[in-house]
């Protein structure tokens, strides 16, 4: 493990007096909450009105589940309770977000929330729980939010004072080490016309390589590689990361191999607003996995909690009885297949700084208080209008104890079209948790060597 100082994706943070007098971990005796009052993650371990207590989550695969197979869901015998719709979403408003009533404006006869029964599912491993307590009382912002001081894994921040935190849980949050997983990417047109792309992404943090060498890359936390598969035009081309620690001492180092031109290039755009790959312009690169990278050009403030009806449990999203096409459907993806429940959120507001660029100049997150998972993204451009509605469809990988995402939706309001990512209900298989890499894997001469067309 990384048991070294952290200097943990940055920027030159100017936080408020109120964040930089908040950066010490928290005492002791506040602490001593976790695993009492709050959960092993921070949560509130006590339920109230629809939201019921967390007991430990779900640790143990379900009836008919097969080692490597699709997740199956544990929940299915549940009914809707109730259906938010564009006809009566307004009697439900203080339980939605800015995004979520936008989306029922938009497409008012066809954007719904089949609502069901709260369900705490989450679960991470004991070591995970062990750390976090730990981190409580020892992890630390760096001066100016640059990075985190005595940091280990597991959430750095359980008990959150300010908004840097809350992100920084969300951004570093545990997913089982590293992983490999085949997914889809859409992004439809007006009519629900798509061209699937497909990746292979792999994602393994420094100290799960098997030659991991602490004196070796300080400065990265971990390596991301993605290999389009399809289709053809695009297949070939390799884009690897190394995400560094502290982006603004040394930002994100990125390579794509170009399968046309056989050439492996540094790649500066794959960050901050740079066009994601193969979006179509309907996503940034910091836009991947909710939000990700640095966090340095925006200021970041902790508006507290909320009871919010999110996307959880969404294993129907999963199912390998789907096709593509009963999922992708003109102007959001096919709702009746969702499940939204009541949980309670951290509201964090991200406003972008005098003097620093981004095509989203406040965006306004929605994070599970379980899982530290952002599950909503309210995106708002320049003029201050709500431009881009991020949605993510929440599942427990209950054999690996891993929370993560079916499917990420980023609907934009102007244009009416949207980009999914992590359809792989056609793909044979899941993602694999805890497969074995080593350092020299992950080099611009590996990609080299790979590069084929």
């Amino acid at each position: 493990m990384l048991k070294k100082h952290y200097k943990t994706w940055g920027g030159a943070i100017a936080l408020s007096l109120m964040v930089s007098a908040a950066n010490a971990a928290v005492s002791p005796a506040e602490a001593a909450k976790i695993g009492k009052e709050l959960t092993p993650m921070g949560a509130e371990m006590a339920g109230k009105g629809e939201i019921p207590a967390w007991t430990g989550g779900i640790t143990t695969p379900p009836a008919g589940y097969v080692a490597g197979g699709k997740p199956v869901d544990p929940y299915a015998a549940d009914k809707v309770k109730f259906v938010i719709t564009g006809a009566n979403y307004k009697q439900y408003a203080a339980n939605l977000t800015e995004g979520q009533k936008a989306m029922f404006e938009k497409y008012p006869d066809t954007y719904k929330m089949p609502v069901y029964q709260t369900r705490r599912s989450s679960a991470y491993p004991q070591a995970v729980y062990d750390q976090t307590k730990e981190n409580a009382t020892k992890t630390k912002l760096l001066e100016g939010g640059n990075g985190l001081e005595n940091y280990v894994e597991g959430a750095p921040f359980p008990m959150p004072q300010n908004g840097m935190e809350a992100i920084w849980n969300h951004i570093v949050r545990y997913r089982g080490g590293s992983v490999r997983r085949v997914v889809g990417q859409v992004t439809p047109q007006v009519n629900g016309d798509f061209t699937l792309v497909r990746f292979q992404d792999e994602f393994t943090f420094r100290d799960k390589l098997k030659d991991y060498d602490p004196n070796s890359d300080q400065n990265v936390l971990f390596y991301f590689k993605q290999d389009v598969l399809s289709p053809a035009r695009l297949a070939g081309n390799v884009l690897l990361v190394h995400e560094t620690l502290d982006q603004v001492k040394e930002p994100r180092k990125a390579w794509v191999y170009n399968a046309g031109q056989r050439r492996v290039r540094r790649a500066p755009q794959v960050a901050y607003d740079g066009p994601g790959t193969a979006a179509d312009g309907l996503r940034t690169s910091d836009n991947f996995d909710m939000f990700n990278g640095a966090p340095d050009r925006y200021d970041w403030k902790l508006e507290g909690k909320q009871e919010v009806y999110i996307p959880y449990n969404s294993y129907k999203l999963k199912s390998a009885d789907l096709k593509y096409t009963d999922i992708v459907k003109p102007g959001h993806i096919n709702q009746d297949l969702a499940r939204y429940e009541l949980h309670r959120v951290w509201k964090v507001t991200a406003t972008l700084k005098e003097g620093k660029r981004h095509i989203y100049a406040k965006r306004v997150f929605y994070i599970d208080e379980d899982t530290w998972q952002a599950t909503e993204i309210d995106h708002y451009d320049g003029r201050g209008e709500l431009w881009r509605v991020a949605e993510a469809h929440n599942l427990m990988y209950y054999d690996t104890l891993v929370p993560w995402y079916a499917i990420e939706t980023l609907y934009d309001l102007n244009s009416g079209r949207y980009l999914a990512l992590g359809l792989d209900n056609e793909e044979q298989g899941s993602y694999e948790f805890g497969f074995e890499r080593s350092q020299q894997d992950y080099t611009p001469a590996a990609l080299r060597r790979e590069g084929k067309r």
